[in-house]
């Protein structure tokens, strides 16, 4: 097994003590984790408070029969990979097992060598599933801007501390304003990880209501609300031994903020409508664009909560403060988007760098990627020119700053496009502004917002 590679978790449920102090030498002698029960009910048990990753399962425990058990551990954890080890070996037993949900069948009296085997076939089904779910989240989530690459200090600063500290157990608290690419870091530290050949889960807390919410993140029972017509783990179970982002996380709902700490604090949880509590080894990255002292000031965010989390906070500038980036990532991004609609573009026209610079970006790469992504399925020439450029980005200008002899509707169009880029709403920007929606409306259409 990879040394920087966590070490597989693997249950062991037999009713004979020698078998089980047997295959759990085996197995620990491999370099992995064991958990080792006498009967039914226990395996049930341990299986609800820890994710394990393979199961060693007799088929008899005692007066139970342990080809009941299989679906009792694949309903609270779906990934798990089930060995039969029975001494009642015959093909309806092994057809049997398989058709329950098993992976395997080892029959007894077996040999270590049969055993290391067994587990290291089901070790690399695991594993290989676990990859694919990792190549398809990150196809899923594949943005043009995904290269690290910064000709910026600050940026620099940022990437160096995030190599840093990705080997390590340390939170990470990403800040920074919306579209400045806080969730491509986040990525990035997972990948730069030891847990990068696990699950990487995202949740972004502003998109859900408080009580989903709490069952996204640490699941549910059947019946622990009106819809929940099933069990469902949660995403910390289903990323156990990777790690988790939290998006947005100064939105994290108050009465989320203590069981979120007390995780952070000792790994343990209970499901929606479960008092069972769970234990989960799961990194957390989060991220906010949000000023978290403020809201802890205003006691919209816990303080030992805000200690908790930043422990390494990594502060993110904004794309007008990285001018020497953006022909860089408007060139990334051309690339990227010209390959997948079977473009050819021989890069952009002076004229049209020349206004992607002057614009002041209050959208930060995430507008970037968009601009780009429009002028690549518009532009009819070899080269992006002004006119496949928004009429607002092309006659842009140098953004002018408080005090600057410009005309107040300058200054007034620019707060209106960060406090926008920055805003969740029209009516929470309009709140900020201190404007009706309406008038807000009017501006929008003024500015070509």
């Amino acid at each position: 097994m990879d040394a920087q590679t966590l070490p597989l978790k693997i249950l062991v449920a037999d009713d004979e003590a020698s078998i089980r102090k047997t295959l759990a030498t085996c197995l620990e002698g491999e370099g992995y984790a064991v958990t080792a029960v006498s009967n039914y009910e226990d395996a049930l048990a341990e299986n609800a408070r820890r994710a394990f990753d393979l199961a060693f399962v007799d088929l008899r425990l005692g007066e139970a029969n342990g080809l009941d058990l299989i679906p009792g551990l694949l309903a609270e954890a779906p990934w798990i990979k089930i060995i039969v080890v029975t001494a009642y070996a015959s093909i309806d037993t092994a057809v049997e097992a398989m058709r329950r949900g098993a992976a395997d069948y080892v029959p007894k009296p077996f040999t270590p060598p049969q055993v290391r085997v067994a587990a290291r076939k089901a070790a690399h089904m695991r594993a290989l599933e676990q990859r694919v779910e990792n190549l398809e989240h990150s196809a899923a989530q594949f943005d043009a801007d995904l290269d690290l690459a910064s000709a910026n200090p600050l940026m620099q600063q940022a990437y160096e501390l995030a190599r840093q500290i990705a080997p390590t157990e340390a939170i990470a608290l990403l800040r920074g304003e919306s579209g400045t690419g806080k969730s491509v870091l986040a990525r990035a530290i997972h990948a730069w990880s030891s847990r990068a050949a696990k699950p990487l889960a995202i949740i972004s807390c502003p998109t859900l209501s408080a009580e989903l919410l709490e069952s996204e993140l640490f699941g549910h029972v059947r019946g622990a609300f009106t819809g929940a017509v099933q069990d469902q783990p949660g995403r910390i179970a289903a990323c156990e031994g990777g790690t988790l982002f939290l998006d947005e996380i100064g939105d994290l709902p108050l009465s989320i903020q203590p069981k979120l700490l007390r995780f952070l604090q000792d790994r343990e949880y209970e499901r929606l409508g479960d008092h069972r509590t769970r234990r989960a080894d799961v990194r957390i990255i989060a991220a906010t664009n949000m000023d978290l002292e403020q809201a802890v000031a205003e006691r919209r965010f816990r303080e030992d909560l805000y200690h908790r989390l930043n422990v390494i906070p990594i502060p993110i500038p904004p794309l007008r403060e990285r001018p020497e980036d953006l022909e860089h990532l408007a060139g990334r991004m051309l690339a990227s988007f010209s390959r997948s609609n079977h473009r050819v573009f021989a890069g952009f026209t002076p004229a049209a760098i020349e206004a992607l610079r002057a614009y002041a970006w209050p959208g930060n790469v995430r507008e970037l990627r968009n601009v780009v992504e429009r002028a690549t399925i518009l532009c009819r020439q070899e080269q992006i020119d002004l006119a496949d450029l928004p009429e607002h980005r092309a006659g842009a200008q140098a953004a002018p700053r408080l005090g600057d002899l410009c005309p107040l509707a300058q200054i007034e169009e620019i707060h209106i496009r960060r406090v926008l880029a920055s805003t969740k709403s029209l009516q929470e920007a309009a709140a900020v502004l201190g404007i009706d929606q309406a008038t807000l409306w009017r501006r929008r259409k003024q500015y070509g917002i």
